[in-house]
Formats: C-alpha cells, sequence, structure tokens
C-alpha cells in the first residue's frame, strides 16, 4: 500500500535549518571537478528532495495503473491519488473549484494551451495581444503565431533600464483593442517582480482577460488565484522541486468552459461516434491521453514539502541571499548587474566588463559552480539590453551564504584569467 505521504514531513522542517533541509536533495552532496558541487541555477529548474524521489518509486512499487481507466483495485487506488494531488495544488494557489486545475507538461504547454484556444475563439483581424518585453520565449512566440494566424497585433509593454516595466503608457496600450493580457509574474532574467495586481485590475476594467505566467514565482511567492483575480495562470513543477514533465494550468470555470478542446482522444472524450464526437467535462476536456500520474503525485508531495517550511519563511531566507550575493558582487570591479528593481526575487543577472558571458560560466563549472549563461531564452530582451546574455546565478532555500562565498570567489577567478 502507498504511504501516507500528508504526514510523513520532519518536524525541522517548521523552521529554516539549511543544514538539515541540504540533507533531503541528495544530488547536492557530490563533487564536480573534483570540487563540491555548488548548484545555483535553480531559476532554470530546482533539484528534488528525496521525499518526492521516493514518492515516484512508491507510485511504480504500489499502485502503477492508469488513473480515470480501470475499474480495478489499483485503477482506483491511482485515481484516488490523482484527484487528492490536484486537491492539493486546487488549494496550494487557492483555486475556486477543483476542475479549475487543469494538469499539463508544463508552463509552455499550458500557454500554448490557452494561446491557442483563445485564438481560435476570440481572436479576430485587428485585434490586439499585450506581453511584455521580458517574457519568455514560452510567452512570446505562441501569442506571436495566433496574431499572424489570426492577422492580429502583437503589442510590448517596455522595460525601463533597471529592469522594470515602463507603465507609463499602458492605460493606452490597453486601449487598442486588446483581446488578452499575458505577463509574466517574475521575469527568469532579471528577477524583477512585477505589478501584476495593478496590471489585472486596469486590464479588468476594460473586460480584458489575464494569463499570468508563474513559472518563476510558483515557488517563491505565495499565489492566491482569487485574490490576484487572474483568469489564466500557468506553471511547471520542475522550478519547485517536483520533476520535469508535469505542470498546472489554472483558468477560472467561466473562461474554460468557453474555449474550445486543445487536443483530442484518451480522457477528454465523452462519446464517439464515427459521425460525430461529445467532449468531455472540466477538467478532463484538457487532459487529452494517459495522465503523468507520477509527476502528479510527486508534485503533490513537493507542494507539502515547501508548506511545511512555509512559503513565506522560504522567500525571506532567499531574499536575504539575494542582498549577501549582491553586496558582495557590488565589491568587484568591472561587474555590470541587468536588473535592479527593488522588487526583486533571489535571481542575479551580470557580466563582467568586455568578458562574454560563457567564458565566465565555463570557468564557473570547472570550480564546480552551475550557473547558467546566454539569453535565457529571452531574445528580445537582450536585444533591447544591448548584450549577447548574461552571467544568471539564482538560489533556493537549500544554499547557503557559504556557497555564495565560494560562487564569488569563483567570479574573482574567471575576471583574473579573463581580463
Amino acid at each position: 500500500m502507498p504511504r501516507p505521504y500528508n504526514v510523513i514531513f520532519f518536524s525541522y522542517l517548521c523552521t529554516m535549518n539549511t543544514t538539515s533541509i541540504r540533507k533531503d536533495f541528495p544530488v547536492l552532496h557530490q563533487s564536480v571537478n573534483g570540487r563540491p558541487l555548488v548548484y545555483l541555477d535553480n531559476t532554470a529548474t530546482t533539484q528534488k528532495p528525496q521525499a518526492v524521489i521516493d514518492r515516484i518509486s512508491d507510485y511504480y512499487e504500489t499502485i502503477n495503473s492508469n488513473a480515470h481507466r480501470g475499474t480495478h483495485t489499483l485503477g482506483r487506488m491511482a485515481t484516488e491519488a490523482l484527484e487528492s494531488a490536484r486537491t492539493t495544488v486546487q488549494k496550494f494557489i487557492n483555486a475556486k473549484e477543483q476542475h479549475e486545475i487543469i494538469f499539463t507538461k508544463g508552463t509552455t504547454e499550458g500557454i500554448n494551451l490557452v494561446a491557442q484556444t483563445f485564438a481560435q475563439q476570440f481572436l479576430n483581424e485587428g485585434d490586439s495581444v499585450l506581453i511584455s518585453a521580458m517574457e519568455h520565449h514560452a510567452n512570446i512566440v505562441p501569442w506571436q503565431q495566433m496574431c499572424k494566424q489570426k492577422k492580429a497585433n502583437l503589442l510590448v509593454i517596455p522595460v525601463l533600464e533597471n529592469g522594470e516595466l515602463d507603465l507609463s503608457e499602458i492605460d493606452n496600450l490597453l486601449s487598442q483593442n486588446v483581446k488578452i493580457l499575458a505577463i509574466t509574474h517574475i521575469s527568469n532574467v532579471l528577477g524583477t517582480i512585477n505589478p501584476i495586481e495593478v496590471l489585472i485590475e486596469k486590464a479588468h476594467k476594460k473586460n480584458i482577460p489575464v494569463l499570468i505566467d508563474a513559472a518563476q514565482s510558483v515557488a517563491h511567492e505565495v499565489i492566491d488565484v482569487q485574490k490576484l483575480d487572474c483568469d489564466f495562470l500557468a506553471f511547471s513543477a520542475h522550478k519547485m522541486y517536483a520533476p520535469m514533465g508535469i505542470g498546472v494550468l489554472y483558468g477560472k470555470s467561466e473562461w474554460l468552459n468557453k474555449l474550445p478542446p486543445y487536443q483530442f482522444g484518451g480522457e477528454m472524450i465523452l462519446e464517439v461516434r464515427f459521425e460525430e464526437s461529445t467532449f468531455n467535462e472540466l477538467p478532463f476536456k484538457f487532459e487529452t491521453g494517459t495522465p503523468n500520474v507520477d509527476g502528479i503525485l510527486a508534485l503533490e508531495t513537493a507542494i507539502q514539502y515547501m508548506q511545511k517550511i512555509g512559503l513565506k519563511e522560504i522567500a525571506k531566507y532567499e531574499n536575504e541571499l539575494l542582498t549577501y550575493a549582491t553586496e558582495k558582487l557590488s565589491e568587484i570591479d568591472d561587474i555590470i548587474f541587468h536588473g535592479t528593481s527593488k522588487q526583486k526575487t533571489a535571481v542575479l543577472s551580470f557580466n563582467i566588463k568586455n568578458v562574454h558571458n560563457s567564458d565566465v560560466g565555463a570557468i564557473l563549472d570547472q570550480l564546480g559552480i552551475a550557473v547558467r549563461t546566454g539569453n535565457h531564452c529571452a531574445q528580445p530582451l537582450m536585444e533591447i539590453l544591448g548584450i549577447p546574455g548574461t552571467v544568471r546565478a539564482s538560489f533556493a532555500f537549500y544554499n547557503t551564504k557559504e556557497e555564495i562565498d565560494v560562487f564569488i570567489e569563483g567570479v574573482k577567478t574567471a575576471k583574473k584569467m579573463l581580463m
């Protein structure tokens, strides 16, 4: 029988104890190039605690079966476990209804689902879609392609030099026959926390629905979709200590019911005849084929793990790491920061003057330090900044100030070698 994962967590997690927490993450305890691993690429993907790894193994060892298909015992257990996980996600983001939670492969699929179905139903020639200049490609290209198909316009909110959105013309932009606003909550490049509450309120005054890309915020901020009043919100499990290949799209019931199916076959079918087919109710209308049951259950465990620590406590600690790293990096000459908003999450994007970002990353890797370099799937933003890319260090609650010290010494070494 599967273990009761809602009660297996350790009491030490109720307080921030990094030494104890790090014991839960097997991947952190290894050497890379002969040095202890310092993993600072959490914006790309987070590492997984043992409880999440065990949940995956336990599923395959005890109840492996196709959910919502078989009537046998294992099938019923898999179905019950999946729907319990859906309820956990619903409560995690405070969705009003369980069926407003759609399981996807990740943020990218969630955005594509909305973009394609919304455009099919509501976007016409001459209409507009509004995004921002700091979007990930996953929240640019789907809308760009739909605008091309529908002969609609893609409008862009500009970015200020400090990495904040330039909202001076937001009312004018929203007046240009905009049918939907699709905006990131937190920039994966700059770490900027956008004022989505203000944007949602402004959009709704003009009856414009809003999609939030929460890929970078769901593990760092308390998300309450009812309080935000967003119409859609998408996020990925692998950025919140759960596996890759699973994600969530939240949508208000009234909008999800208006949208046509995204894909066809499997569980989304209610009745099929050669002449005509009818489609299932929410949430199954958008969940085609065999679900990623082990990923969904692991996501539930990751949520419970974070909740035991506390999202507010996580945000506070990660902000301490960001402040510490920013101060230490500022002491090095020739460092150019990208993204200096006062409202930031634990992301540091920077360059060393006259040094290519990838060269810095290569040297840091030789020292056992994992950071991300390049354009971070945000080429339009890089063009605005006038750079090919950045070095990006991003922090999680299992990182330490001692690791940041190692990172700072690594940057100094890279600078000395490359300048």
